[in-house]
């Protein structure tokens, strides 16, 4: 028997904490033999929800001469996700580091929160392919794509339906 007290519900993520979103399609060729989306998958819907925010032309956070790299990807998997049907990928900018920022993410179906990531994206040299300081200029362009929930919804906690 267990004493220890009942912890608190953690806060869970919604869709309008994150202020970019975009729609995919669930793929009959995205599931694996036990009939539901394979994990791998998740990282190419999470991919999209950041080429689709970072490549806009109204967020232009290109700077010439640099870009960005992702070097670290953290994926916690809440629930199952199956075919057919439409997902939608949040997509926020959690903390800025002295040649990174960390992406906060979210995969949602009907509402509810499917996958949460924490992606790191390092600003790099061209020339040098040597990570280098975040321009300003970057920086000022994602600050109003932050994140818009509590900081603990943001850290991988994952609790789902499994």
């Amino acid at each position: 028997m267990n004493d220890q007290p009942a912890r608190p519900p953690k806060p869970q993520p919604q869709l309008e904490h994150y202020p970019h979103r975009v729609t995919e399609i669930v793929r009959f060729g995205d599931l694996d033999p036990q009939g539901h989306v394979n994990q791998a998958v998740f990282n190419t819907y999470f991919e999209s929800g950041r080429v689709a925010m970072f490549r806009s032309p109204d967020l232009g956070i290109g700077v010439p001469g640099l870009t960005y790299v992702l070097v670290r990807i953290e994926i916690d998997y809440r629930r199952e996700l199956h075919w057919p049907g439409t997902i939608e990928v949040g997509t926020s900018v959690a903390e800025f580091g002295r040649s990174s920022f960390i992406a906060a993410q979210a995969i949602f179906r009907d509402g509810q929160c499917c996958a949460t990531a924490r992606a790191t994206l390092v600003c790099i040299d061209l020339k040098t392919r040597k990570s280098c300081p975040l321009p300003e200029e970057a920086i000022t362009r994602l600050n109003p794509w932050k994140y818009r929930g509590q900081e603990s919804g943001v850290r991988g906690q994952a609790s789902g339906d499994f």
